[in-house]
């Protein structure tokens, strides 16, 4: 009987998380956007860059990393608790005086499409425009950036 209701259950949340609702979609998405934060650390990445602008010389290495991990917690705990009720309301994002609701990159960066054959335009030669490889940190290189 413990089973049966446990597969009810799985049946219950996979159902709603599936139904095609736009709002129950963009939750659900959102959260596994945040959930995935501590991989990407674009909150450590912005914070260290903000405080050595912005805050005291000296300093700013510790005191950006700290304040980006304390935001990349509460991220990665938003996004968890997106995902757990996506199909519950309310739909907007949460913390947003806090917390963006899309991600977040330093300044001097801006990530663009991945150049892949999937978005490829000129399938002729095989290459198109696009991040190389924007999952290691400090790579700008760019094929036939035209912008």
């Amino acid at each position: 009987m413990r089973a049966k209701l446990s597969f009810l259950a799985a049946v219950v949340i996979a159902g709603a998380l599936v139904s095609g609702c736009a709002n129950v979609e963009k939750k659900f998405s959102r959260g596994v956007s945040n959930m995935l934060e501590p991989a990407r650390l674009g909150e450590v990445r912005r914070s260290v860059e903000q405080a050595a602008l912005f805050d005291q010389p000296g300093g700013h290495y510790t005191t950006g990393f700290m304040a980006g991990l304390n935001r990349t917690v509460v991220r990665t705990s938003l996004g968890v608790y997106e995902v757990v009720t996506a199909a519950l309301p309310p739909y907007d994002p949460l913390l947003t005086d806090y917390l963006s609701p899309n991600p977040v990159y330093p300044a001097n960066y801006a990530p663009g499409i991945l150049a892949d054959s999937l978005f490829a335009t000129d399938t002729n030669l095989g290459y198109s425009g696009g991040d190389v490889a924007p999952f290691i940190p400090g790579s700008r290189f760019r094929i036939f950036d035209t912008h």
